[in-house]
């Protein structure tokens, strides 16, 4: 039995916080957006946090997002739900970095948690909190991951789950969705037209919006990755981070992780550089980086294959922009045949399989590499998002008869 799922914790939630205003709101309550329509952040007493926890506290136990329960929102043990969220591999793509010329980038796989994707992270901690604050129903629109992740935690925790996603959502995600337990509706639209249902719904229904960002707690767990990271490095964090950018989730938790960290003296000042990295087809956040804009205007006609990063708006974009800015990073959009590439070369030259997603973020390594943003020599920590096997893979094989000649010079 993992100690940290079974082990009662001194908990830090002092209160919630409006990202835009600073108003406070109170803890263990069911909150949505502020006032003013904005995410709301988990505060703790981090002088109080730094007294219960060390590096050598943290050590010694079970590696998985669990084993930072001081830092999390979940009060009780009985309201832990978990389906074995474990340490994620640093992968270091040694074929790719010495073809570049470059230090080998590093990609954490997020692949290998349960459901076979980061949005794991996020779900199982917002279930868990839906589970303490008594919820029975909870809706969200997603492009594949997410909703999968939810029903499965949904069903861990008896809470129903209703599930929207755009019609060309990835077949297998789909069908994973409706195999554990949720409702699941395909609509001709992008992600922000099934989040516009999910909103009805919720005024209609009573379901709680569990879209991203508009509750406080996808936030937490998607910070764990801060944490793990910084641990896994020796809690000195590498010179740059690409990410894939979408709702911009995780780039938000682990700067938040990272401020926590240093609050409570398990690292210090040093930041990476924040990349955040969209397509071409769908860069809302990219434009409005390069405009000098704090909030992203919707992008029209939305279109890319790395589905996950397919958001034309998204309510946290000043969240992703100030992290991006403050860090020394920037945001880019790379095209889908660079994505596409930089999938295949992954897999041919490294033997792992990325998502296209994570293809995004090695794509913009290897741009910036060309154009100077980052130097050869520099660590640098690419994010996967999900398993490559969730995704539709081209058919390169060939065929056989098995009674007939076989041209063994062709093989």
């Amino acid at each position: 039995m993992n100690i940290n799922l079974v082990a009662d914790r001194p908990t830090f939630v002092t209160h919630l916080e409006c990202s835009m205003t600073g108003e406070h709101y109170p803890a263990d309550q069911v909150h949505g957006l502020s006032r003013v329509g904005r995410p709301l952040l988990v505060r703790y007493d981090l002088p109080a946090v730094a007294r219960a926890i060390s590096r050598d506290r943290l050590a010694e136990r079970p590696m998985g997002l669990w084993k930072y329960r001081e830092l999390l929102p979940v009060r009780n043990t009985a309201d832990i739900i978990s389906l074995g969220e474990g340490e994620t591999p640093l992968i270091p793509l040694d074929a790719i970095g010495r073809s570049a010329g470059a230090r080998a980038p590093i990609v954490k796989d997020e692949g290998r948690l349960p459901t076979g994707s980061f949005k794991a992270r996020g779900l199982v901690m917002a279930l868990s909190m839906a589970k303490a604050l008594g919820l029975r129903v909870i809706a969200m629109p997603t492009n594949g991951n997410a909703g999968a992740a939810a029903a499965a935690y949904a069903a861990r925790a008896g809470i129903e789950a209703v599930i929207f996603c755009p019609a060309d959502t990835p077949e297998v995600n789909v069908r994973e969705i409706a195999a554990q337990g949720a409702r699941v509706w395909r609509v001709d639209g992008l992600i922000d037209d099934c989040g516009k249902i999910v909103g009805e719904g919720a005024r209609h229904r009573g379901w709680f919006d569990l879209s991203t960002l508009k509750e406080p707690y996808r936030i937490e767990g998607k910070k764990t990755m801060g944490l793990e990271l910084a641990e896994q490095l020796g809690w000195r964090l590498p010179d740059a981070i690409f990410y894939p950018t979408g709702g911009g989730t995780g780039l938000i938790g682990m700067w938040k992780a990272f401020a926590e960290l240093e609050a409570i003296g398990l690292i210090g000042a040093e930041r990476p550089r924040m990349i955040a990295v969209q397509a071409e087809g769908c860069a809302p956040i990219v434009r409005a980086f390069e405009r000098g804009e704090r909030h992203a205007e919707r992008w029209q006609d939305a279109h890319t294959y790395a589905a996950g990063i397919r958001v034309p708006a998204a309510v946290g974009d000043f969240l992703i922009l100030d992290a991006v800015r403050d860090s020394g990073g920037y945001a880019v959009a790379v095209s889908d045949a660079e994505i596409e590439r930089a999938v295949t070369d992954a897999a041919r030259g490294d033997g792992l399989l990325l998502c296209p997603e994570g293809g995004a973020t090695l794509a913009a390594w290897r741009r910036a590499l060309a154009d100077g943003h980052v130097r050869p020599d520099e660590q640098v920590v690419l994010f996967n998002c999900a398993s490559g096997l969730k995704y539709p893979l081209p058919d390169r094989s060939g065929s056989l008869k098995r009674e007939g000649p076989i041209d063994w010079d062709a093989l």
